[in-house]
């Protein structure tokens, strides 16, 4: 059964509408990058960034522009669903999988998100005890009310999902901004780092936890989902639609990439250290308090803006696949009660993280192949289906992904 398209293809008359059309894509599509971009500097992104810029310098910055640019390709293939048919990823699952195969997808994409919180809610308490010394379940619980509190806004007609988002990002492209100027490097140092090279098994690890921090599956489903709507414009409109999305994807996905350019770079003063905590220690050492208190609050509105994201995936998921609506308050305390029990029993808060990046890893082709699939349709995407080149491309990055995780399997039961 194909989706529904008469909407797309309903001429509009005059010049005036597909002016305003426009208008209104620009800021609404621009938007939805941007926020997709949220979840390419999460904490686990800081964790795998600093791990590797102690430890190897400018080593591995190639590998995150590298992950960077499959974020751009993944980003806009799940952008141009939503565009083109006005259903998200998981409402596409939802009409063309089997019952089990669907069921399927839905259990593994809670279980992203799931892990997706854990991440945000455990970063956000580090970043508290690291800010002003509260223990981290006591943290964990007041990241939880804060996020209640967005909720709360958005539920009584007062958006406040993409102000904080946007706010928070500025905050944390600010403060490495002002991280990577501090360290010392010259102009052959960071040129050096875009050349591919890997120095021995452990570099290869490292490499492999960034580029599975970097492409996280949640945002795959909500990418689809915030563009949808758009899809109620005319079919001559669609076209330019998905130019200016890929152009506004791209900038969105250049400014993520910079920001964890500039998290590895600032973290080439450290010593090597694999832990949030060690870092903060390490940047309050080498270049004073306030640095560390950056470090922190880079770290606080990281955690806040993705866990705002996380709550929206949820929610897409859910009503895509089942096309059930779950109260929103109920989803939230059920995604986030594993962090505070993984806190609660004292469970390391890095290796907490570390689990979370890496059972996230595993989600990413679950939400790459059906992506790639639908959008390659011509029953699904008539003549917006991808190009031979875009289809090419996109099995070299879903084939690549498969060997990160078994590259991650190996590594975990050999080690």
């Amino acid at each position: 059964m194909n989706p529904p398209t008469a909407t797309l293809t309903t001429p509009v008359t005059g010049g005036v509408r597909e002016s305003g059309t426009g208008r209104r894509a620009v800021g609404t599509t621009l938007g939805s990058a941007l926020v997709a971009a949220v979840a390419y500097i999460d904490p686990g992104n800081f964790a795998t960034n600093v791990s590797a810029g102690a430890q190897y310098g400018t080593l591995l910055v190639w590998v995150v522009v590298a992950a960077s640019a499959v974020g751009m390709l993944v980003q806009y293939l799940s952008a141009k669903l939503g565009l083109v048919t006005g259903q998200s990823l998981p409402e596409q699952c939802k009409q063309h999988l089997s019952r089990p195969a669907r069921i399927a997808m839905w259990l593994q994409a809670e279980l992203v998100v799931i892990m997706t919180d854990l991440a945000e809610v455990v970063g956000g308490a580090i970043a508290l005890n690291l800010l002003f010394g509260l223990p981290l379940l006591p943290g964990a619980a007041i990241m939880v009310v804060a996020a209640f509190a967005i909720l709360t806004l958005h539920v009584r007609g007062r958006d406040a999902f993409r102000p904080v988002v946007y706010v928070c990002f500025a905050v944390v492209a600010a403060g490495f901004a002002y991280q990577a100027l501090r360290a010392p490097l010259g102009g052959a140092d960071l040129a050096a780092g875009f050349r591919p090279r890997l120095e021995g098994t452990e570099s290869a690890y490292l490499a492999a936890g960034i580029v599975g921090a970097t492409v996280m599956p949640h945002v795959v489903y909500l990418h689809s989902h915030l563009t949808k709507g758009e899809a109620l414009i005319s079919g001559r409109a669609v076209p330019r639609l998905i130019r200016i999305t890929r152009r506004e994807i791209v900038g969105a996905m250049l400014l993520a990439a910079a920001v964890n350019i500039s998290i590895m770079l600032a973290a080439t003063v450290l010593a090597p250290t694999d832990t949030l905590e060690g870092a903060h220690a390490g940047f309050t050492a080498v270049t004073g308090a306030f640095s560390g208190w950056v470090f922190a609050s880079a770290l606080l509105a990281s955690s806040l803006a993705s866990t705002c994201v996380g709550v929206y995936s949820g929610q897409t998921i859910m009503s895509g696949f089942l096309h059930r609506s779950v109260s929103i308050w109920v989803r939230r305390c059920v995604s986030v009660l594993p962090a505070l029990v993984v806190l609660a029993i004292g469970v390391d808060p890095t290796a907490a993280l570390v689990l979370s990046q890496v059972v996230l890893s595993f989600g990413i082709p679950f939400a790459l192949a059906p992506l790639v699939w639908f959008t390659s349709r011509r029953a699904v995407m008539g003549d917006a289906r991808n190009h031979p080149v875009t289809v090419a491309v996109a099995g070299v990055v879903l084939g690549a992904v498969v060997s990160l995780n078994v590259f991650l399997l190996v590594t975990l039961f050999t080690s």
